[in-house]
């Protein structure tokens, strides 16, 4: 499993209730792991079951992550939450993310929803940026998902964000991203507009490559 967590930019001023729940906030990021690697397992067993069925894999990689301290500071002050465990775990549901690159658009769905349907999963939230993307071209279908994990002496549930997205959009999504946080742009409405374009341009292609897909697969029957 691979566990990506950002380096700190800057000394994190923890608040002072914060500091007295420590222990109970790294015990609460293990079991946040575990809920990855759960997931993680699920994914890989589709992954393998699927290339057996189609001889192929819908997904190129699964990229995983648990938001730094750092992060979650910072979230529960915009929020306005309290610096509680309690709090993380009621209000922030994107702790522990993983992103599954697809090949191709309907492998999103297939896959999403074999794993949903799994009986031990509840869905809890689904948003759907890929047939209703954001004002800025941003496509990506967005699943908040309740997993138990099983430790030494207890049963525990745990929310998990899994992105979907293809290799087309995670490379626009990466590139936006990476600009967003330029200073200084000039012209920085022509520059949304530009991206708002290359975005449609990359749907297009997704669609013109699983329609190519298509063609060749019924050509093989």
């Amino acid at each position: 499993m691979e566990i990506e967590e950002k380096k700190e930019k800057k000394a994190v001023d923890y608040p002072e209730v914060f500091l007295e729940q420590m222990e109970s906030f790294m015990q609460l990021m293990m079991k946040y792991r575990c809920a990855l690697m759960e997931v993680e397992t699920k994914l890989h067993v589709l992954n393998e079951e699927f290339a057996m069925q189609h001889n192929r894999n819908p997904f190129e990689a699964i990229k995983s992550r648990i938001k730094t301290p750092a992060s979650i500071i910072e979230k529960l002050k915009r929020k306005g939450y309290d610096f509680t465990i309690e709090s993380i775990e009621e209000n922030l549901f994107d702790i522990a993310g993983i992103r599954v690159i697809c090949s191709f658009q309907d492998d999103i769905y297939s896959i999403a929803k074999m794993l949903t349907s799994q009986d031990d999963i509840i869905l809890l939230q689904e948003k759907d940026y890929i047939k209703n993307p954001k004002p800025n071209g941003y496509r990506s279908l967005h699943l908040i998902l309740d997993i138990p994990i099983f430790l030494a002496k207890e049963k525990k549930h745990m929310k998990v964000e899994v992105q979907f997205r293809t290799i087309a959009m995670d490379f626009w999504a990466s590139l936006e991203h990476k600009l967003k946080y330029k200073k200084n742009i000039e012209n920085p409405e022509s520059v949304m507009i530009e991206l708002k374009e290359c975005a449609d341009v990359i749907c297009a292609t997704d669609q013109k490559m699983q329609s190519i897909r298509d063609t060749i697969e019924k050509s093989m029957t």
